[in-house]
């Protein structure tokens, strides 16, 4: 049976130690670190994220700057107010919930974020960081991925890893952070041929595809670690109820792995912790710091 990863006991680890720092730079810089976060319209999970997200901003020891404007909002109002937050001295870190509204353009608002508070990775700006292995941001997802796996394996380096998904917030990412870890990478899709065969390679598996269950555990090399990035509402079999599930049939590659992170419990609470985590670094850089090494 495998062992599961807590991924909900190392975030509230990542936590404290980003607590501790918050204090540290208070105390050194004069002010808190701030993280702004833009919601438009009225999305009920974006609504949940967001709430989230200012909650535990401000159990941090960091300022939290909520902004939250009408599904109708003009694109052009939405980049003013980017550019106005760009310009904040107080403002360390920029969110932009998405999704956002169809009359927006979401490549616009994000290509206007300052790529030095953009913490969550998804400028283009820092995409190429992080390609060619300079100092950036990364989106949040897969780092708190890769922390959950060295925490778990210690050097990742020269073991074959299996990304089964190719988004520009998860699979792109993820596969650049395990390159710079020295591991054989593949990248696996929807078109990718005898998926299963592939899976099977990996001593990581990194599953992030958007489809519930998919990954089965004779997929799975015997002993492999595995990562579900899933998170998908089912029907339950009590009649009108649902239940969350990954990407990977659970049960199955319990049998079979070596370690898995469940879900919910696994990746799910590593996000936030690491979207704090990224912007008290954030803080750091903009008034010349060197960021703490225990983040």
């Amino acid at each position: 049976m495998a062992d599961l990863i807590d991924g909900k006991a190392f975030a509230e680890g990542l936590r404290q130690r980003v607590s501790e720092q918050a204090a540290a730079f208070a105390a050194e810089a004069g002010r808190k670190a701030g993280l702004a976060v833009v919601l438009v319209g009225e999305d009920p999970a974006s609504q949940v994220y967001v709430r989230n997200k200012g909650k535990q901003t401000i159990a941090a020891g960091m300022a939290s700057f909520e902004h939250r404007l009408p599904a109708e909002t003009p694109e052009a109002e939405l980049l003013a107010l980017v550019g106005r937050l760009n310009a904040d001295p107080a403002v360390d870190g920029i969110l932009v919930q998405l999704p956002l509204p169809a009359h927006i353009d979401e490549q616009a608002v994000i290509a206007a974020i300052s790529p030095d508070k953009d913490v969550d990775g998804f400028h283009v700006v820092n995409a190429g960081r992080l390609a060619v292995g300079q100092a950036g941001f990364v989106p949040c997802t897969p780092l708190g991925c890769l922390m959950l796996l060295k925490d778990r394996l210690g050097d990742l380096s020269g073991l074959e890893a299996v990304v089964i998904g190719r988004s520009n917030i998860v699979g792109k990412p993820m596969a650049q952070l395990l390159l710079a870890e020295s591991c054989t990478v593949t990248i696996a899709h929807s078109r990718t041929r005898d998926l299963a065969q592939v899976v099977r390679r990996g001593d990581i598996v990194v599953a992030a595809v958007g489809r519930p269950e998919m990954v089965k555990g004779e997929w799975l090399k015997p002993g492999a670690t595995v990562i579900d990035v899933g998170i998908n509402r089912i029907a339950a079999q009590t009649e009108g109820k649902t239940r969350l599930v990954g990407d990977v049939d659970f049960a199955g590659a319990s049998a079979v792995a070596g370690a898995i992170t469940p879900v919910p419990g696994g990746v799910g609470p590593m996000t936030i912790a690491v979207l704090l985590r990224n912007t008290l670094i954030a803080a750091h850089r903009n008034i010349g710091l060197a960021p703490p090494s225990s983040l």
